[in-house]
């Protein structure tokens, strides 16, 4: 399923309000950060790789595109309402996809509340 232009985060505020006021997970890989929006909607999300951390734009572009990938096959994970940021690191690229997408689906089990015990 393809991201619709509300689904991505554009502004630079929306950034620096999930970044300020949002709850981080630390994946190895990448860093994910969350804040529940105060408006209701579908989900929205940014990604970000620095020069920094990343490295040239041939090795930004791959980890976005992964990142992006990750997303889009796992966005049934992520609750409407909230606003993620992904922020890729180094290791991104080193690891298998399957293990960047493992941490991804078990970084979301943190936006789920916990199961009322039986």
């Amino acid at each position: 399923m393809r991201l619709r232009p509300g689904q991505h985060l554009r502004r630079n505020a929306d950034f620096g309000a999930v970044r300020e006021q949002g709850r981080r997970v630390d994946c190895g890989a990448f860093l994910l950060t969350w804040r529940v929006r105060s408006t209701a909607g579908p989900a929205r999300v940014g990604f970000v790789a620095s020069r920094a951390s990343v490295g040239n734009a041939v090795h930004r572009n791959r980890a976005k595109r992964r990142l992006r990938e990750i997303y889009r096959q796992h966005q049934n994970l992520v609750p409407p309402g909230l606003d993620l940021v992904l922020t890729a690191r180094a290791a991104l690229l080193r690891l298998e996809f399957s293990v960047v997408e493992e941490r991804f689906t078990s970084a979301c089990q943190k936006f789920r509340p916990p199961a009322p015990a039986a």
